[in-house]
């Protein structure tokens, strides 16, 4: 027992500051993904619902290829791929440079593009739950479109996607764990290190795992609490 709370202590002895950086590059990524794909995701959805088939042809595109693709794949073709393909650019000016993606960035926009992608069906879904009437009834007042979007239409599409968003962020969190393979040093990566230079992989896997349920946890909280505040400001209005 000692020896485990020495490995897990913080200092030069232990390896406590590591997976505290971990924990906060985990976070960090989490909470920079969230905003990005709720925005895409947002207007995905609008694409899909648009009256120009076009725009509808082009947001189930966006869903099809990136719910289908698996997760690490994406994140393969955009940390990869994209310097790759920056590196051909580059040299179709007679550049010859070598490119590197930040890691961070590129775990934050593939797990953004596929956030989003799942984000856009349920805000769709949420668009179809509103009833048409409350459009034009907005209209009817004078509203502009942005006006009711914004006043109407956005509070109780909030209301109505909240739950599957918050599954949706549950996933996000247990995703960031894919960034580790591209080298960010997320609660994964730090704790396979540890286990590997202690020959403890029971001790630091065991903590990941208590670690990522603390996260869902608190989570499950938040927007439990988040949810209780829109129906209570909802049932006020």
């Amino acid at each position: 027992m000692d020896a485990a709370l020495n490995l897990l202590s913080f200092g030069p002895d232990g390896w406590g500051d590591d997976i505290a950086t971990g924990v906060l590059v985990t976070v960090g990524l989490a909470l920079a993904t969230l905003p990005f794909g709720l925005v895409l995701g947002f207007f995905v959805a609008l694409m899909k619902q648009s009256e120009e088939p076009s725009m509808r042809l082009a947001g189930n595109i966006y869903t099809t290829i990136f719910r289908g693709l698996p997760e690490l794949l994406t994140l393969f073709l955009i940390f990869y791929g994209a310097q790759l393909g920056l590196q051909q650019i580059t040299a179709l000016f007679g550049e010859e440079t070598t490119i590197e993606i930040n890691a961070f960035a590129a775990g934050m926009v593939a797990l953004g593009i596929m956030f989003s992608s799942y984000a856009s069906e349920v805000f769709l879904a949420a668009f179809r739950v509103i009833p048409r009437g409350q459009y034009e009834g907005a209209y009817s007042v004078g509203l502009s479109h942005t006006g009711t979007m914004r006043l109407v239409i956005l509070p109780q599409l909030i209301r109505v996607a909240l739950p599957g968003l918050g599954n949706l962020w549950l996933i996000l969190l247990k995703d960031t764990a894919l960034v580790s393979v591209i080298g960010l040093s997320d609660i994964l990566r730090q704790t396979g290190v540890a286990a590997r230079v202690t020959k403890e992989p029971f001790l630091f896997f065991g903590l990941a795992c208590l670690l990522y349920l603390v996260l869902a946890v608190v989570s499950s909280f938040v927007f439990s609490a988040i949810e209780r505040w829109t129906a209570k400001s909802g049932g006020s209005r």
